[in-house]
């Protein structure tokens, strides 16, 4: 009896002496530091003292004009993939908006506005706005773009830019300041001059605007900020990674085309790349109006290496921020 008890006894205490083991061991596991391999750093993005929009002196001293900056730089310096993307497509469309905008008399600072706009493509927003600089299909045909089944001038590059910029000088004549004519962009200058009236104020900064509005300039501001000072703002993106503009050679077509497929092929390209350099069109075949011309953009070369596209760069492999010729 007394042997049968100790042996209950001695096993009571081992299981008890395992389980506690057992408990000590999975609390020091528990406890320990586990590896983390999450790198990604989170930061207030740089903000100046001082900066312009268009040439106007931006108030940064207003604690709301500060705040309402801080906020879309922190939206846009952390929202990579989109941010990235913008880059990469930047040197391929900027250098003819900036054309544009130089021959018209826009500040260059506008070709931020498309970037806010469109993120330099050609989507098509849920209130049917459309193209590069968005426009509403009643406002792109006041200003002269073209829709039609097989045509949609809102993505045209070249004749987009000059209907904003025509929109753009409108309302500065209108409004006074690039500033307001930003916003009026944005806002149409119905509803802008509405708020301007009611509030006795001529200021965007000042003005109290609907949400989309009041983030409106801020956004533009933005972008300016990270495209001028790139290293700044943590962006380590080289020539040879951004889409360099295609050499082009341009057909003018005045007559019908039943079959752009069939068309391509007979100029020694695919329609791949003719719906790509033209998107403007929007179908498989093109009707052209009696006296009227198009200009459709054809590769020089079909099937480019995406290496001759950066080829005439020094480096191509230079970092945006480097100032050494380190390759990557």
């Amino acid at each position: 009896m007394k042997k049968t008890t100790a042996i209950v006894i001695i096993s009571t205490l081992s299981v008890l002496l395992i389980g506690s083991v057992a408990f000590a061991v999975t609390q020091k596991l528990q406890n320990e530091q586990k590896p983390n391999y999450y790198t990604n750093k989170i930061t207030s993005p740089y903000i100046p003292e001082k900066m312009t929009f268009a040439g106007e002196e931006v108030p940064l001293d207003i604690y709301w004009v500060h705040e309402a900056l801080d906020r879309e730089l922190i939206v846009n310096c952390y929202q990579h993939s989109k941010t990235l993307r913008i880059f990469k497509l930047s040197a391929r469309v900027f250098p003819e908006i900036e054309r544009i905008l130089k021959e018209e008399g826009v500040p260059e600072d506008f070709k931020y506005l498309a970037v806010a706009e469109s993120g330099l493509e050609n989507v098509t927003s849920p209130a049917s706005a459309g193209g590069y600089w968005q426009f509403i299909p009643a406002t792109a045909k006041n200003y002269g773009l073209e829709i039609s089944n097989d045509v949609d001038e809102r993505c045209h590059l070249e004749k987009a830019t000059r209907a904003a910029c025509k929109y753009l000088k409108n309302a500065k004549n209108r409004f006074g300041s690039w500033t307001l004519a930003a916003a009026a962009y944005n806002r149409g200058e119905g509803g802008l001059n509405a708020a301007i009236t009611d509030q006795n104020c001529k200021d965007y900064w000042n003005l109290w605007l609907n949400n989309e509005t009041s983030r409106y300039v801020f956004r533009i501001m933005s972008f300016k900020l990270m495209f001028e000072n790139p290293q700044k703002y943590g962006v380590e993106i080289c020539p040879a990674e951004m889409y360099q503009p295609v050499k082009c050679k341009y057909e003018q077509v005045s007559s019908s085309i039943a079959s752009l497929p069939a068309w391509a092929q007979e100029h020694g390209v695919t329609y791949r790349e003719l719906r790509n350099l033209n998107p403007w069109i929007r179908n498989n075949k093109l009707a052209v109006p009696s006296g009227k011309t198009y200009v459709i953009q054809l590769p020089e070369k079909s099937a480019e290496n995406y290496k001759s596209l950066f080829k005439h760069i020094d480096n191509p492999f230079l970092k945006i921020g480097e100032s050494d010729t380190t390759m990557q």
